[in-house]
């Protein structure tokens, strides 16, 4: 397992070495983190247009697998005046990483894990309010060729 300093987000070229057997892991690993979110925040039950817009006002962040850091669990939009406060230790336990990433890397990711051009995001609120914006490896249905 690789030490927290040394773990940063995968590139695009990366998504392409992916195997089946790790879009099964990232899958079997997303929608535990689903679950474990939705413990301090509601998840809308319909994506949304993806939130990487020219002036948007988001913090982009990555959910990464410990054991292998080509693994994206999620990719998160949140908004910036909002301090959604969510206790990340208990929620993504010993064996996930959250890793701050540009809109840039947000989404090239985005775009390789899912080709599809738009409505891949789920709001998510606190207090009725959204608060961002976040994707899962469980919805991938092919990596882009």
């Amino acid at each position: 397992m690789l030490s927290t300093t040394e773990i940063k987000s995968p590139s695009p070229n990366q998504m392409k070495t992916l195997t089946l057997k790790d879009l099964a892991t990232m899958n079997k690993l997303s929608v535990s983190l689903r679950e474990q979110i939705k413990k301090h925040v509601d998840i809308d039950p319909f994506t949304t247009n993806d939130p990487f817009q020219e002036s948007d006002d988001y913090e982009y962040s990555v959910i990464l697998d410990k054991t292998n850091s080509n693994r994206v669990i999620s990719i998160l939009a949140t908004k910036k005046e909002i301090m959604t406060q969510l206790p990340w230790d208990s929620i993504l336990d010993n064996s996930l990483i959250r890793v701050a990433i540009s809109k840039t890397e947000a989404s090239a990711l985005k775009y390789e894990l899912m080709p599809k051009d738009t409505n891949n995001f789920y709001p998510f609120r606190q207090s009725t309010k959204i608060v961002g914006y976040i994707m899962f490896a469980f919805e991938i249905c092919g990596l882009h060729q």
